[in-house]
């Protein structure tokens, strides 16, 4: 099931928090945004860098403290309509005892205002007051048939992009990338070789590995680091 299915049925049913780890925050954004015209959901992102922005307006203000932000959900609140107030990034702000209180009432009096935390971030690190209010969701890598549109979207020569057991070869390779790491190995190989080559791919995707710090527990969870990598329970 998509992200927006799974957050669609959430939200529906009112979790009023939700928690969604991704590595791609800007395609979750655009996901979430999608979803919201649909339904006609009013949207309201929060980043330390960019402050307050509500979706669909000129709204934007530059409110970098984040439990201000959290409280400004409150003047989102419409009497028939639907609220949804994405944090991004904001596991770095959940050792304040402020914050955890705020996103408690919030989250509480979410169901009878139909509001919504949503917050986005990389790794889920949920402090045991809350560990009950949140819904976790995963934003799910690209499918190969995402892959591949994102390699015919580079590879627009003739030659470019193999065909047959070659093209396999390369979606099997980009398998387990993000989006934006997918572009840059497809991108990549086209300047190192002028061809998609999987072995390009499995060169760069070696090198991610690098970064790769060892898998953390955090609030009882294992955090896997990288796709099909062996974990705890």
């Amino acid at each position: 099931m998509s992200l927006t299915q799974n957050l669609a049925e959430y939200i529906r049913a009112c979790f009023t928090g939700i928690w969604i780890e991704s590595h791609e925050h800007q395609d979750a954004l655009v996901a979430i945004a999608e979803l919201c015209r649909k339904e006609d959901w009013q949207m309201a992102t929060w980043d330390i860098d960019q402050g307050l922005r509500v979706a669909g307006t000129e709204i934007t203000t530059e409110v970098t403290d984040p439990l201000t932000a959290v409280r400004s959900l409150n003047s989102l609140v419409t009497p028939d309509g639907t609220s949804l107030l994405v944090l991004q990034n904001f596991h770095h702000f959940m050792q304040s005892a402020e914050i955890v209180q705020a996103l408690v009432q919030q989250i509480l009096s979410g169901k009878q205002t139909r509001t919504f935390v949503i917050i986005l971030s990389p790794v889920v690190s949920i402090p045991v007051e809350l560990e009950k209010l949140f819904v976790v969701l995963e934003h799910e890598l690209p499918t190969r048939q995402q892959l591949a549109e994102i390699a015919e979207s580079i590879a627009t020569k003739p030659g470019e992009l193999p065909e047959g057991s070659q093209r396999e070869a390369v979606l099997d390779a980009a398998v387990g990338l993000t989006r934006y790491e997918a572009e840059n190995a497809f991108s990549l190989s086209l300047v190192r070789e002028g061809k998609v080559t999987a072995a390009t791919l499995w060169q760069q995707k070696s090198q991610m590995l690098k970064k790769i710090r060892p898998a953390s527990t955090v609030s009882g969870r294992c955090q896997l680091q990288w796709p099909g990598r062996p974990g705890c329970t």
